[in-house]
């Protein structure tokens, strides 16, 4: 008996050595997509409540929570159109939020009064509008419109009393709004060059003077972050002489500038609160952010005990200063919504955003990983692992491609991520070079390269997957949305044979249409498009050389694509084009077309249709012969 109670250790320890953990119970996208998400958190008036966004009913809506926690009350009704919350307004429980139509990206801003009725503060078909934010009296807010000019947002100032609008700066030079001083003397512009080189303009209102304060030689990044409290500063983040963005304080009677903050990763965000006595900075470390609250007075960091581990985001500060409130996730639990008081030094969860009919022991953590590419360069990629999978019972899996160009791959949770790896698929998140968060240099390294350099970082991904030995090398496909999506055709028609099924969600399949069509609220950004992927009025030809329609003659692996009909940045026809073109092999293709999505998909019925049918399609195809996953 002994001896086989020692056997049975010994297999057990074997097992686990090999990554073998317990079977994990299978869950459809309904369970999956059975979790809530949350985000924002504007305080009321009274600080005892918060106005958040929510898709708990299926359709994003706006909803308040009880800061001492307690159920959430639902406060629109949007049945049609997402409803994203924005602020409650500073006297009472009246609040603003921002909706288009179908995901035309049109934005206006609404006013929802106490009785539930609504008003459109910003009309106009064809106009776009953004909330910038309150003054520091909260009299009123500021916003962005394009109604002037379809290509440039020009500010407005709007009174919270009688909510009568005006133009306080009209934005011929396209640039982008970044922060008004407490006193409202003075506005923060950048203005966008490249993806790596932008510059700060400041703003008197008094004078009309417009001062460049940031020149200088070759490709730097500046941008504002905000105003300190007595309108004498304004703090920017840089990377002039470094790899990675830091904070930096400049006088304004002066011009003398000073180091606030640096860390050994790019500083994501930073501020300071209501009442000047607390500095937020967010830290890119390594695919997860870290939050730093420094005590502005001392400089003293706020030791925050107890938080939840994971990537905590989305830090607030009530303007009494007495409360903070953030959101934190991990790989296997969607974000929840916290509040802490700075007097107590105690957090408070308010939100339960998982589906309690899952098990999160049954999904599985991220894994940070770094693989070589073909020249050597080091790739950072997030690896998802099935529970199961070793070298005796070897997974399929997908290498995933971020959105951008220029986003990042970052741990956190994924409905769609864990449905797929909770069906047995690994997944390895790549981030290529041209990705953000590794340092300018490696930011800019797919500059007029995509659809080559950056597609073989990901060539040596499947290579990476392949070499684990649990991964079974003759069933790794690729994945991925908007740029990502781009990466997955270009996989099929430049390296035919390395994958062996693609899926691709709202791609590029043309760049010469679709940097000619971009929407013209980009116009700010239309230049620094165009010198990392090509003018398409002097780049044609390379363009076409690097767009997948045009050589889709040599797709010859089942493709899968899904597409929102209203989408302004990639146009339906990117997709329309690309899908005939590949049947056209006799190749299979499943298409589906969301006629009320735009560049994503929010709706939850539309998110369970399509990733229901991302699974069925990688089970057809990429599963193992006789294998039923779903």
């Amino acid at each position: 008996m002994k001896t086989m109670r020692a056997l049975a250790a010994l297999a057990l320890v074997a097992l686990v050595a090999a990554g073998c953990s317990r079977e994990a119970k299978r869950y459809t996208i309904e369970e999956f997509l059975g979790t809530v998400s949350w985000s924002g958190g504007s305080f009321s008036h009274d600080e005892e409540r918060l106005l958040v966004t929510s898709d708990r009913d299926g359709i994003f809506n706006a909803y308040s929570i009880p800061v001492a926690g307690g159920e959430p009350t639902q406060l629109t009704f949007s049945a049609g159109d997402n409803i994203f919350a924005l602020s409650y307004l500073p006297g009472d429980d009246r609040f603003l939020y921002s909706s288009d139509r179908g995901g035309n990206e049109i934005s206006h801003i609404f006013l929802q009064e106490k009785d539930g009725s609504a008003r459109d503060l910003t009309p106009g078909e064809a106009a776009r509008a953004v909330f910038y934010g309150w003054n520091h009296e909260r009299t009123h807010f500021f916003y962005g419109s394009n109604a002037r000019d379809e290509r440039f947002m020009d500010v407005y100032i709007m009174d919270a009393a009688d909510f009568s609008a005006k133009m306080i700066y009209l934005n011929d030079a396209g640039y982008e709004f970044g922060a008004v001083s407490n006193d409202m003397r003075y506005m923060a512009f950048s203005k966008t060059r490249t993806t790596s080189d932008r510059d700060i303009y400041l703003y008197d209102r008094s004078t009309g003077e417009v001062r460049h304060i940031t020149p200088h030689v070759g490709e730097v990044f500046f941008a504002p972050t905000d105003f300190g409290p007595d309108s004498r500063t304004l703090r920017f983040l840089t990377d002039e002489e470094s790899e990675f963005r830091y904070l930096k304080s400049y006088d304004i009677a002066t011009g003398k500038t000073e180091l606030v903050e640096k860390h050994d990763w790019d500083i994501l965000y930073s501020y300071v609160s209501h009442g000047g006595s607390y500095r937020v900075t967010a830290v890119n470390n390594d695919a997860q952010t870290e939050i730093r609250v420094t005590e502005t007075a001392t400089g003293r960091a706020i030791e925050l005990p107890g938080l939840p581990a994971g990537d905590v985001v989305s830090v607030g500060i009530s303007p009494s200063e007495r409360f903070m409130r953030f959101y934190a996730s991990s790989a296997r639990t969607e974000r929840n919504l916290y509040v802490y008081d700075f007097a107590s030094g105690r957090h408070r969860r308010l939100t339960d955003s998982m589906n309690p009919g899952i098990d999160t022991d049954d999904l599985v953590d991220a894994e940070v990983v770094r693989y070589e590419s073909f020249d050597g360069l080091r790739i950072p990629a997030v690896l998802y692992r099935p529970k199961g999978a070793t070298k005796d019972r070897r997974a399929p899996a997908l290498v995933m491609v971020h959105g951008g160009p220029g986003g990042q791959a970052r741990i956190g949770y994924s409905a769609l991520r864990q449905y797929l790896v909770n069906h047995g698929y690994a997944i390895l998140d790549v981030n290529n070079r041209g990705s953000s968060g590794y340092g300018k240099t490696f930011l800019k390294l797919d500059d007029m390269k995509h659809g080559d350099e950056d597609l073989d970082d990901c060539v040596r991904g499947a290579g990476y997957l392949a070499s684990t030995g649990w991964v079974d090398p003759e069933r790794i496909g690729i994945i991925g949305g908007s740029y990502g999506g781009y990466m997955v055709l270009a996989a099929l028609a430049f390296r035919p044979e390395t994958f062996a099924v693609g899926v691709d969600l709202f791609g590029i399949s043309n760049w010469v249409r679709t940097l000619e069509n971009i929407p013209p609220w980009w116009e700010s950004f239309r230049a620094a498009l165009y010198t990392e992927m090509g003018d398409p009025s002097v780049d044609g030809e390379y363009l076409r050389g690097i767009s997948p329609l045009f050589h889709a003659e040599r797709i010859v692996r089942p493709l899968m694509v899904l597409q929102g009909a209203n989408d302004p940045r990639v146009l339906k026809v990117e997709s329309d084009e690309i899908v005939a073109a590949a049947r056209k092999n006799g190749v299979p293709v499943s298409y589906l077309v969301f006629e009320d999505e735009g560049h994503g998909f929010l709706k939850k019925e539309n998110r369970i249709e399509g990733y229901r049918a991302i699974l069925r399609f990688l089970d057809e195809h990429l599963a193992a012969p006789g294998e039923t996953k779903s």
